[in-house]
């Protein structure tokens, strides 16, 4: 066997985008726009959120608070990376970083699928059963859902690196995408992967695909047990944003992690889709559609121009 097969691999490169410098240049501004962008909205809804009284005794409020947290989380674990990428001409990651990229990839990733649910059963309570929402969705109640959905995806981000480290990595070292995944990563073991790739899927891509399932479900129940063209006209202004959000989120990781590893052209602008576009949007999305929202911030910035 020729030696250079049987080294481990200690580090991967990443493929990036472009290796034309002009090309990254343009690309750096741009993703610096994205980022700056995902800080400044999701930052303003948690401020926001925690110096009004009301919004930070909502349980849907509260619940949003956490989900730019989680956005800010998501987005930090690659952009940062691919930014510095675009400066430089060779895209290297050391083995532990890929991991530990990796990990926190679907540690904050799975953790937001799940909190997604939570909103979703949020808003079923809500409009469902009105009179007894309060009590049912007590801050203790959101704060269990809230510590579980970070539970889940510590357990569902740990399967998926043991399986990952388990394997060998002694070849090919080239990432094709600007991140450490799973689906990219295990392509480069020097093993058969049929069996850890079946078990990966069956993990990402049933979370992915079920909590999907779920959400829609509870929001088709929300609108038939609406009677009035009224009731649903409301509850489909107050479902729109988050029906948004999840068909954001939930498609393209369905797409990227509900099939067999193999490779496609789009992989690379679909995975910006959830790492980057996603964490940017969810603040717009919720905050122009949200009267209580842009109310809110309307008056913290009062506070703070009068300060």
């Amino acid at each position: 066997m020729d030696k250079n097969q049987t080294e481990v691999v200690r580090e991967f490169f990443l493929s990036g985008f472009s290796q034309t410098s002009s090309i990254e240049a343009g690309l750096f501004v741009l993703f610096l726009f994205f980022y700056v962008s995902t800080w400044v909205g999701n930052v303003l809804i948690m401020v926001t959120v925690a110096s009004d009284k009301y919004l930070n005794s909502s349980p849907m409020y509260f619940l949003l608070g956490n989900l730019s947290f989680l956005d800010l989380c998501y987005s930090t674990v690659t952009t940062p990376k691919l930014l510095a990428d675009f400066l430089n001409h060779e895209k290297l990651i050391s083995y532990d970083q890929c991991i530990v990229q990796l990990f926190f990839l679907h540690f904050i990733g799975a953790a937001e699928m799940f909190l997604l649910t939570v909103m979703a059963y949020d808003r079923y309570v809500a409009i469902c059963h009105p009179l007894h929402y309060t009590t049912v969705m007590s801050r203790g109640l959101c704060c269990v859902l809230v510590a579980a959905s970070w539970i889940g995806g510590f357990v569902h981000s740990t399967v998926q690196t043991i399986l990952t480290i388990c394997l060998p990595f002694c070849g090919p070292n080239q990432v094709n995408n600007f991140f450490c995944d799973v689906p990219p990563v295990i392509k480069l073991a020097c093993a058969d992967t049929f069996v850890t790739e079946l078990l990966m899927v069956s993990n990402s891509g049933l979370i992915s695909t079920i909590s999907f399932v779920v959400l829609i479900s509870s929001y088709t129940t929300i609108l038939v047990k609406i009677r009035s063209k009224e009731g649903r006209r409301k509850a489909l202004s107050t479902c729109a944003s988050h029906l948004m959000v999840v068909t954001l989120f939930f498609g393209p990781c369905i797409f990227i992690y509900a099939r067999p590893f193999s490779t496609f052209s789009v992989d690379k602008m679909v995975s910006v889709l959830y790492n980057v576009i996603t964490p940017m949007l969810n603040p717009l999305i919720y905050t122009l559609r949200n009267k209580e929202v842009k109310s809110a911030m309307q008056k913290l910035w009062v506070k703070i121009i009068t300060f």
